[in-house]
């Protein structure tokens, strides 16, 4: 399999080129193109579609849920700029392939899974591949974790139709949330949210994208148009 992860990065490094008109720029970060290479996407797929484990595309992993396109994958996780000692929130475990890039580059990922199958493999599955902080919770992704109080970064791999408030909330100050946001096949955002150290929030779309809707209910969404 090493020889298809060879070939999977030079996929994403084509891909990041041709996305750069959309993305402001043709190269994403050295460590993120590592930290994919690192992980085996084969484990995180079901068996009978190993075989197209490392091509760059998505692939459906039961319960009306996908495993995201590799590049995306690597997109989002280079637009967090997280550091090593960084805190990450993930909403939308899946498989947990994304953890498992996310775990390379930080301190700590929670990560939130709504189906309670999908948060059960995911947790057996990185538990026996090792990837130790990681923690899985089953739970509604759109109320994110409050008992934790904030995080240095967020990632969203589903698309609500606003953003959930209380995610807004739980950023940090100096925080970035990826979040793709937009009603399923009607158009979708990716979109980079910046809290600054004074809590004023910014918001840059980065490329049209199309996810599963997130699921899980909220009472609230974010007061800024984003």
């Amino acid at each position: 399999m090493a020889l298809d992860r060879h070939d999977l990065v030079r996929a994403i490094k084509a891909e990041a080129r041709s996305a750069a008109p959309w993305v402001g720029r043709d190269i994403l970060s050295p460590q993120v193109i590592e930290a994919v290479a690192s992980v085996p996407r084969h484990l995180f797929v079901p068996p009978n579609l190993q075989f197209a484990a490392y091509d760059d595309g998505p692939l459906p992993i039961g319960y009306g849920q996908t495993i995201s396109q590799p590049y995306i994958v690597a997109l989002m996780t280079d637009l967090l700029a997280v550091g090593k000692n960084d805190v990450v929130l993930e909403v939308g475990t899946g498989s947990g392939y994304q953890s498992a890039v996310l775990s390379q580059l930080v301190r700590q990922v929670y990560t939130l899974e709504i189906v309670p199958e999908l948060a059960e493999q995911a947790k057996t599955r990185l538990g026996e591949l090792g990837y130790s902080n990681v923690e899985v919770i089953c739970g509604n992704g759109c109320l994110g974790l409050p008992k934790y109080v904030s995080f240095d970064a967020i990632i969203v791999t589903a698309a609500p139709e606003q953003v959930p408030a209380a995610l807004i909330d739980q950023l940090k100050p100096g925080g970035r949330m990826v979040i793709p946001v937009g009603r399923q096949y009607s158009g979708q955002d990716l979109k980079l949210i910046e809290k600054d150290e004074a809590g004023s929030i910014t918001v840059r779309n980065i490329l049209p994208v199309a996810f599963v809707p997130l699921t899980g209910s909220y009472s609230t969404v974010a007061k800024e148009k984003v």
